[in-house]
């Protein structure tokens, strides 16, 4: 049994106490793991579109938008919910929101 510290008091968890523990912890982590592959994912989008970045590139403006809203995803996208939505797919396995999908003007 794991301690927990309460107003300075360190004492061992109740059974209950271990419990609420561990089920927050799944949803913790099921929640973690979310927001881990939408980075991932974020992280590809930007990856595809890096040449556009360099100096003998002019990147249209509406990419570098679409970058910016790929990069604040995490900021603006806070709760389950959110990730949910980021991650659902339609019935041909394909990301549906439509932050993935790279503009073409």
């Amino acid at each position: 049994m794991s301690k927990i510290n309460i107003n300075g008091v360190i004492r061992d968890k109740t059974a209950e106490e271990q419990a609420e523990y561990d089920a927050n912890k799944v949803v913790f982590d099921e929640v973690a793991e979310k927001l881990k592959t939408i980075r991932n994912m974020r992280l590809q989008k930007l990856i595809q579109t890096d040449y556009m970045a360099n100096s003998d590139v002019t990147m249209p403006s509406y990419i570098k938008t679409w970058r910016q809203t790929l990069r604040d995803l995490p900021a603006n996208h806070t709760n389950e919910n959110a990730y949910d939505l980021l991650l659902a797919r339609d019935s041909d396995n394909k990301l549906t929101h439509s932050v993935w999908t790279q503009p073409t003007s």
